[in-house]
C-alpha cells in the first residue's frame, strides 16, 4: 500500500522507499540503524534521511537504546499530527535562570556518580528546599 500523494511533499525516491518501510512496521516502528541497512545506505546518510522525513512531519523519531547504543525508533506520523515546524509552546525561563547549577564552577564536571554529584550538591539541595517551601506557602 503506497503513501498517499498528500503525504508526499516533494519526496525523493529514497525518501518514499524509507516511508514505505517505516509504514510497513506499523506501531512497532523501526530502529534508525535498521532502516539505513535495509536501504543499503551508510549511517550518515541514514541519519540525514530520517531527519529530513522528521522535519517534513512525515515520521516521529523517539530516542531509544538498542543493545547499549543510543539510536532512534522511527514511526509513521499520524495524519494531522503536529509537525516540528508548527509546534508551539509557551515556556517561561524565569525559574531556570535561578537554578544554581547554571552559575556553578563545576557544572562541566557534575554528573550522577561523579565527584561533583547533583544528588549530593548542597547548593542545589538548598535551592530545591526553598522552592518546595515557597510552593507550599501558596
Amino acid at each position: 500500500m503506497a503513501i498517499s500523494e498528500e503525504h508526499r511533499p516533494s519526496l525523493s525516491e529514497l525518501e518514499q522507499k524509507a516511508l514505505e518501510i517505516i509504514k510497513s512496521r506499523g506501531k512497532e516502528g523501526i530502529y534508525q540503524h535498521e532502516l539505513w541497512k535495509l536501504l543499503g545506505i551508510d549511517s550518515r546518510e541514514g541519519s540525514r534521511l530520517a531527519l529530513r522525513l522528521y522535519k517534513k512531519g512525515l515520521i516521529v523519531r523517539e530516542p531509544a537504546v538498542h543493545r547499549g547504543h543510543r539510536t532512534y525508533k522511527l514511526y509513521l506520523a499520524k495524519p494531522g499530527s503536529t509537525t516540528p515546524r508548527s509546534f508551539k509552546m509557551d515556556v517561561s525561563l524565569n525559574v531556570a535562570i535561578e537554578v544554581p547549577c547554571f552559575t556553578c564552577l563545576y557544572l562541566h564536571e557534575c554528573y550522577t556518580g561523579g565527584f561533583h554529584d547533583p544528588r549530593k550538591c548542597p547548593r542545589l539541595s538548598i535551592w530545591l528546599t526553598s522552592k518546595t517551601e515557597e510552593r507550599e506557602r501558596r
